[in-house]
Parts: C-alpha cells; sequence; structure tokens
C-alpha cells in the first residue's frame, strides 16, 4: 500500500500518524488526512471538563439544532460588511429594539433604539464606560471645570471588566466594600463616594457573587436627591449581564431598567440567559443622545456609509442570527418557562442543601442559582475541598473568595441552567453528599486541616490535600514525594 493509501483508507487508529506526536509550537511539515487532524482535536478536546456539567458558568450550554445550524450558517459573514449583508444588519436592529423595549426605552411605536450588539457584556461594558466618560468630560467642559480625575462608583462585587474600564481608559475605581450580610452595592454605601468627578453609578442585576438583584430603584431615589442638592448629572449604568434576560419575564413589576430616567445605558448577555451560545451582548442606550456621536466612526471602504461603535471590526454573524432566532421563536412566553423551570430545580437544589445542616444559603433566589457558603462553626475543611471531590465526579462547582476585607468568606455557585433538570439536581445533591461523607472520613483520620477554611498559603494547602491522598490510599512515598515537592513539611 502507497504512503497515500495508507494515509486515507485504513482505520483512524491505524494510521501512522498515531503513532507520533502532533507539534506544540511549530507548524508540521506534512498535511494529513481531515478526519484524521479530527479525530486528533476531538481526542483532545474530550480531556477538557464537561460543559453540560459546568455549574460554575452562567454561559449558555445548550441550544436546539436549528439554533446551531444558523451559527454555523452564520459564520461563514462577516458582520461587520453591513453593504453586503443587510438583512444579517436589519437581524442585529431588531434584536436591538426587541431588547430596548424589554427594558422599556422610552420609544415611539415606530422609533429606532438606540444599542448594538458585541462580543458579550465585556465590550459592551467599555462601551457604556466610555459613553460615561465622554458625556461627564463634555459636561465639565462646558462648565469650564477640569476634567482629568473622572471616577466610577460601584461595588466590589463587580466582574472583573470593569477593572479593565477603568485601568485601561484612566478612571478612578471606587469600590464599595462587601460583607458576609450584605454582598451588594446599597444606596448608603455608594452615596458617600459620590462627588462631582464621578461619571457614574454601575449597579449590578445578578452579582457573580451570588445572584443578588443591586437595589438599582434604591439607588437611583438616592441619587436624585444628591443630583439636585449638589447640581449634578450623575445617571447610572446598569450591569444586566445576567439578569436582563431574566427579570423582564420573571418579575416584569421589578423597577430597574429605563423606566428610570437616570438609566442611561444597560448592558445584557445574550449567551448568558438570552440563551445564545458564546459569545454575544447587547449594549443599549437610553436616548441616540446618551451615546456621544465621538464615540461613532462613519467608513465606507467596504460599501456605503457605514456608522460603527464597536471595538471588533470583523466579527462572525452567526450568534447575533441566532439571538434573533431565540427570541422569535421563544417569544415571552418561551423565556418565562425556561426560567421558571430554572427557578423550581434551583430551590430544590436549595431545599437539598439546607437539608444537609452544613451550609449557609447565601443567594436570594433572584435568579436560577444556589450560592452557599459553610457555616461559621465548620473548620474540618473547605469548599475548595468539595469543589475537588465533586470534580473527580465530573461537576465543575467553583469555590471562590469573596472580596471581604475583615474575613476569608468563601462561596461556591451553582447556576441552574435550562439543561439542569431535576433528575441532575438529585445527582448533584447526592454527590456532595458523598464527597462530604468522603472528607468527613478523612478528617477523623487526619483531624482538621490546620489551615481550616482560610487558605492564605495556597503550597501549604495543596501539600495537604496530597497528604491526605497518600494516608487514605496507604502511599507514604507520596506523601514524601509531597514533602520534597513542595518543601511546606
Amino acid at each position: 500500500m502507497n504512503d497515500q493509501a495508507h494515509r486515507t483508507k485504513v482505520p483512524v487508529y491505524a494510521n501512522k500518524i498515531m503513532s507520533a506526536s502532533i507539534p506544540y509550537y511549530e507548524i508540521p511539515e506534512d498535511s494529513m488526512a481531515p478526519r484524521i487532524a479530527h479525530q486528533v482535536i476531538i481526542d483532545e478536546m474530550n480531556l477538557d471538563g464537561n460543559p453540560m456539567l459546568n455549574m460554575a458558568s452562567f454561559v449558555c450550554t445548550y441550544m436546539d439544532e436549528y439554533g446551531e445550524d444558523l451559527i454555523l450558517k452564520g459564520s461563514r459573514k462577516n458582520f461587520i460588511d453591513l453593504d453586503e449583508y443587510a438583512i444579517t444588519y436589519s437581524m442585529q436592529m431588531r434584536c436591538v429594539n426587541m431588547i430596548a423595549r424589554l427594558f422599556n426605552a422610552p420609544l415611539s411605536a415606530k422609533e429606532e433604539a438606540t444599542g448594538t450588539s458585541c462580543i458579550g457584556s465585556s465590550e459592551a461594558i467599555m462601551l457604556a464606560g466610555l459613553a460615561l466618560k465622554w458625556k461627564w468630560r463634555e459636561r465639565r467642559r462646558k462648565a469650564g471645570l477640569s476634567y482629568d480625575k473622572p471616577n466610577l462608583v460601584m461595588g466590589s462585587n463587580v466582574q472583573v471588566c470593569w477593572h479593565k474600564f477603568c485601568m485601561y481608559f484612566d478612571v478612578e475605581r471606587r469600590e464599595s466594600p462587601m460583607s458576609t450580610d450584605c454582598l451588594v452595592l446599597t444606596p448608603e454605601r455608594a452615596k458617600p463616594l459620590l462627588d462631582e468627578n464621578t461619571i457614574g453609578i454601575c449597579i449590578i442585576l445578578g452579582s457573580t457573587y451570588n445572584g443578588e438583584f443591586e437595589d438599582v430603584k434604591g439607588i437611583h431615589e438616592m441619587l436624585e436627591e444628591y443630583n439636585k442638592e449638589h447640581n449634578l448629572e450623575i445617571p447610572i449604568h446598569v450591569d444586566a449581564a445576567s439578569g436582563g434576560f431574566i427579570a423582564p419575564f420573571l418579575n416584569p413589576d421589578l423597577v430597574w431598567d429605563f423606566r428610570l430616567p437616570l438609566v442611561k445605558s444597560i448592558n445584557t448577555s445574550g449567551h448568558k440567559f438570552g440563551l445564545v451560545y458564546p459569545g454575544v451582548g447587547w449594549a443599549l442606550w437610553r436616548e441616540r443622545k446618551d451615546l456621544p456621536d465621538d464615540l461613532i466612526f462613519h467608513v465606507n471602504y467596504l460599501g456605503g456609509d457605514q456608522a460603527t461603535f464597536t471595538f471588533n471590526f470583523s466579527k462572525p454573524a452567526g450568534q447575533i442570527v441566532a439571538q434573533y432566532y431565540q427570541l422569535i421563536r421563544l417569544g415571552k412566553s418561551g423565556y418565562r418557562s425556561i426560567l421558571e423551570t430554572g427557578m423550581k430545580n434551583a430551590e430544590y437544589l436549595r431545599d437539598g442543601l439546607r437539608e444537609m445542616g452544613l451550609f449557609d444559603i447565601v443567594d436570594k433566589a433572584h435568579m436560577p442559582l444556589v450560592a452557599f457558603s459553610l457555616k461559621d462553626n465548620h473548620a474540618k475543611y473547605s469548599l475548595f475541598d468539595v469543589q475537588d471531590r465533586l470534580k473527580a465526579c465530573g461537576w465543575i462547582v467553583p469555590a471562590y473568595r469573596c472580596p471581604i476585607e475583615s474575613k476569608e468568606f468563601i462561596v461556591s455557585r451553582v447556576v441552574v441552567k435550562q439543561n439542569m433538570t431535576r433528575h441532575m439536581c438529585d445527582m448533584l445533591i447526592k454527590d456532595v453528599k458523598n464527597a462530604i461523607s468522603s472528607l468527613e472520613e478523612e478528617t477523623k483520620l487526619m483531624g482538621p486541616t490546620p489551615t481550616s477554611t482560610a487558605y492564605t498559603d495556597e503550597k501549604a494547602h495543596h501539600f495537604w490535600q496530597l497528604i491526605s491522598k497518600a494516608i487514605v490510599k496507604g502511599d507514604i512515598g507520596h506523601r514524601f514525594r509531597a514533602e520534597r515537592t513542595h518543601g511546606v513539611c
């Protein structure tokens, strides 16, 4: 058999390429059959975590076959070429108008909303933050005042993209601290941070740490009084990355959106509870005047005049088309049904964790999410240990430290997405119980972990895990290898 026949006709795993290493840092000299390259990559991707069991992520991990097909077909189109793909652009603007009206933008029946698709909420936040800064600078210039010390007020529970915005665009980050009894920004916490250089307040609808909706209306009322007292025009941006596709369907009477006049911009993630694969986000402004002209660029080298105000230029159209598909396919009743099911399953999981008697629930049941911490009197092991045990079963359930200066406060989070069924909740509860039993058995043999729930020395924590596993397995040699490797004994 000649080489070409060998490469194309033999079974995949009998191909001689399968007995050679795949280059990491250099493009190989020779090509390989597509079925071989495909199988090599599939085999390697199998070592990733299972996205269906990734409880850490808010990101959508399930779409039906029609949505997936539209993503593939749309990916062939470079969305920025608006003149060539005018229908796809029209679909984007239909999404912008639907979502803006979902958020109660003050628009007439046929008035065009102001907004754009983005590569997730991170890009949307950058654009909205720049709009806040530009509008503040414009007001300061007109008043003949300095504009070199802008600041942005937020809670310390903000997502890291807000830190990036402040760093990248030279804005002072004024963060209100969190406490174990209150993990969000409040009117009382925000007010002392305000001054004439504040470009806006960032309020979160669905905190990453515990899924809680911050009190947008309460902060708005405080800010109205503050602006009137100090003759200022400080606006609000609502980071609704997680909650933007939840609150309008589950709690339409909750006032958090453009019904509040100081809410000038909102971002939301289509790839979270908008039910589209990553990455697509949406940036929306209350009115056209809230988006500064300086942020809009016009180009004509793709055919016709095109206005653009995103950071990314080229991007595939697939996720935008898929968002339009989900909006028209599901409708309000479909989104509501999916979210109600998620909320019921989240409550079932929450009750199952409560019954164990080991956990405090720290979420507010504002969204399909369960956040919990170990009770204060529990010092045998930490949620990091529980995380490790669950990972061995395939579950990805994150443990993380909340940014509270006065106390080490560790929380775990389970995002109950649409593919998280009641049966899967039962399996997770069972695996949590098994993880606890395993840890309890280890602590009986070992005694409590010296660092308990406060692992300030990561090397020591990792060493302790190695020692625990070594003793349970009877592998004393493993223990001494751990001592030698980590040097912490």
